[in-house]
This record gives structure tokens, C-alpha cells and sequence, in this order.
């Protein structure tokens, strides 16, 4: 067995996996077919019989469409929710750290800029879900939750939300602060994301530039918190003290 230490990532066919494979080509990112987290047998035999040492996963797969999974929700409950229990418990069982990605959907969206310690409460599926997930991550001690929303660059639609607040940053932005944390021994909740912005002007700040039109959370028929971003000071000052 090699004794270089290597990161395992989930999801790697995702968005974040996908940008991950260009800052972090050196990572390990095991097909789905492979590496199922809704199956335990399969990661853990995955893990037997690779010739790698990991000292880390860092777990991204998720069902992550509100709409979809209020039409589906067994699949959350077992992508997002037992998937990620089983991936909490090969952590614990083979001493790995476990990184899990989570969202700023947990909080309920009444006044924004919340911090690491702050009531939680999800007011759609997905967001259950996902603190479902953060409930089973926190089960390992060596973990490492991240709270944060991304999305690709350049936006992917012509209008976006004038009366939603966010943190959000572009995927490309995440998947830079997302290695530096893997290369840390910080454990607990984290927030990772920008200061306080609508989705219409986080969306309009993209490059390249382009015209992008405005819409209301009213628009759409499921319910969205109506403002999650977050107090990111832990995670400045984590940084800033590495400069």
C-alpha cells in the first residue's frame, strides 16, 4: 500500500467535481458505479482493495433540486441522507477524515448573515435533507462541515432572484478555498462564501458580463429561504492568518 496520503472525493461527476479535477487532479474520484454511497459494501470494498492510502473524504454527491425532490423524496432520503451515514461511517471505521459539503439552505432565511452556531431550521425538503446529512457528518469526530452555495460561471439562465439574499460564490471560487480546507486539520462547521449580495447581483457579477433579467422568489412554486448568506469571518480569519 502507498503511504501518500490521498483524498477521496464524491460526486467527482458534478459540478464541483468537475472543476475539482482541474484544481485537484491528484485527488481520487471513484465513479458512482464504483464508490455508491447508498451502498456500504461497495465503498468499503472499494476502499479494501485500492492500492491508495486515504486520510480523507471529502463528500459532495447529492440530490440537490428542490423541486425534484419534492417529487422524489425517497431519493433524498437515500442519496443525502443514508448515503451520507454510510459515508460517515466508513470514516469512522477506517479513521478517515470526513469534509462534507452542505448548504446555507439550513437556516430559515428570516434575516441572513448567520453564523456557524445559529438555530437551524430548513423550510424545504432539500434543506432537510442536507441537515440530515450534517447531523450524520458530526457523528465523526474528524469532520469538517461546509456551508456554503455555488453555482457555475457564467450563470446558466437569462433572470435571477431580486429579492433573495446569498453568500453564493462561483464554483470556480469554492473548488480554490475548498483544497486549501482540505489541506488543513480544522474540524467542525464552517462558512464558506462572499458578503451579503442578491442572487441578481451575484449572477450580474459573473464574467463574462451579460444582461440578466430579474425575477421574485414568489415566481417559482416551491418555497425558498428568502435570505441565507452567511457570517464567512471564521473562515477570513482562518485564512488571513496563513498570509
Amino acid at each position: 500500500m502507498s503511504e501518500e496520503q490521498i483524498i477521496l472525493f464524491t460526486g467527482g461527476s458534478g459540478l464541483l467535481g468537475n472543476r475539482m479535477r482541474k484544481v485537484a487532479p491528484h485527488w481520487e474520484y471513484p465513479a458512482s458505479s464504483s464508490f455508491d454511497v447508498t451502498d456500504y459494501s461497495s465503498m468499503e470494498d472499494y476502499i479494501t482493495q485500492s492500492n491508495q492510502r486515504f486520510s480523507t473524504i471529502v463528500h459532495a454527491a447529492a440530490f440537490t433540486s428542490p423541486p425534484r425532490i419534492d417529487k422524489d423524496p425517497v431519493k433524498a432520503l437515500e442519496t443525502n441522507i443514508i448515503g451520507t451515514a454510510n459515508v460517515a461511517k466508513l470514516c469512522i471505521c477506517n479513521n478517515h477524515k470526513l469534509i462534507y459539503i452542505s448548504t446555507d439552505y439550513v437556516f430559515d432565511g428570516a434575516r441572513g448573515n448567520y453564523k456557524e452556531n445559529d438555530p437551524l431550521l430548513p423550510v424545504n425538503n432539500y434543506a432537510w435533507s442536507k441537515l440530515a446529512g450534517e447531523a450524520a457528518a458530526r457523528l465523526c469526530d474528524n469532520s469538517l462541515v461546509i456551508r456554503t452555495s455555488f453555482g457555475p460561471q457564467p450563470f446558466p439562465y437569462d433572470r435571477a432572484f431580486a429579492d433573495q439574499w446569498t453568500s453564493r460564490v462561483s464554483v470556480d471560487s469554492f473548488a480554490a478555498s475548498l483544497r486549501r480546507l482540505a489541506e488543513t486539520a480544522i474540524t467542525g462547521v464552517l462558512h464558506v462564501g462572499q458578503p451579503r449580495l442578491t442572487v441578481h447581483a451575484y449572477a450580474s457579477g459573473l464574467k463574462p458580463a451579460r444582461k440578466i433579467g430579474k425575477m421574485s422568489v414568489q415566481d417559482v412554486d416551491f418555497e425558498i429561504p428568502k435570505d441565507t448568506s452567511l457570517d464567512c469571518g471564521k473562515f477570513e480569519q482562518l485564512f488571513s492568518q496563513k498570509k
